[in-house]
């Protein structure tokens, strides 16, 4: 039996024409898969570029591989599928969700990339006293429950039911999360490559002033906002994602031809 979830293992679908040697790095979120983030992979492939999805370290497996994961090796993860682009590929964007999107925002002040489409990025998380004791609670809790009201809550439409992700928040890989986030913050002002951010009006899981505080502290003077409505937080799988696909797929044709 396979360690990876099944339907969730990374994926790299090579380039071809014109796009060819033009790399995208899709990156999924916190307790999520490469699954999420396969049809947005799909779409930019059709365009001819080539596309890899990791598996970030701990995830996809089981709950447990997450709690020994520390954030360093997400960012390993990460440099991995970069490093796996550019054997073959001239350029490369990063695309992430979520924490897929921080760990993009960070990598771009430390890798050689074109440009990056945040979606769903968080800026912090939402204020909690705990959060300062996280690491020791984790010893007595390993899991939060990930939402009271059941399973696709939040979703719009059905397509939950095809997502795979742990079914509960890692309470120590949270604590790695907050961590990250601030890295992520002093990253901002230093990335100096042009940046997409893309949020969903209805994505109630995260901080609700995100983007507009990443979009702020960025530092480059290429940036854009496109906000969406009728999808929740996971907007690749959610019913506006063509919207999301196509915004990404004209950021990149803009930026690789400039």
């Amino acid at each position: 039996m396979t360690q990876t979830i099944p339907t969730a293992e990374p994926f790299f679908f090579p380039g071809f024409g014109q796009n060819a040697r033009t790399g995208c790095l899709v990156q999924h979120g916190f307790t999520g898969t490469p699954k999420e983030v396969r049809w947005l992979g799909e779409y930019l492939n059709r365009s001819g570029y080539a596309v890899c999805g990791m598996r970030l370290a701990g995830h996809a497996t089981q709950p447990e591989d997450m709690i020994r994961s520390r954030y360093p090796d997400w960012l390993a993860s990460v440099e991995d599928g970069y490093n796996l682009l550019r054997s073959s590929c001239d350029q490369v964007f990063l695309l992430g969700l979520s924490m897929g999107g921080i760990l993009s925002l960070i990598s771009a002040t430390q890798l050689e990339i074109r440009g990056v489409v945040a979606m769903s990025t968080p800026y912090k998380l939402p204020d909690d006293p705990r959060l300062k004791y996280l690491k020791v609670l984790s010893k007595v809790m390993p899991y939060m429950e990930k939402n009271k009201d059941g399973p696709g809550a939040g979703w719009f439409g059905d397509d939950w039911k095809q997502h795979v992700a742990y079914p509960q928040n890692p309470l120590r890989s949270i604590a790695e999360l907050n961590e990250i986030l601030g890295v992520m913050r002093l990253s901002l002002p230093k990335i100096n490559v042009p940046v997409l951010l893309i949020s969903s009006k209805d994505d109630h899981y995260i901080y609700e002033g995100s983007m507009d505080a990443i979009y702020a502290a960025l530092g480059t003077k290429d940036k854009q906002k496109m906000w969406v409505e009728g999808s929740g937080h996971v907007i690749t799988e959610e019913p506006k994602r063509e919207q999301v696909f196509q915004a990404a797929g004209d950021f990149i044709a803009r930026v690789s031809r400039a």
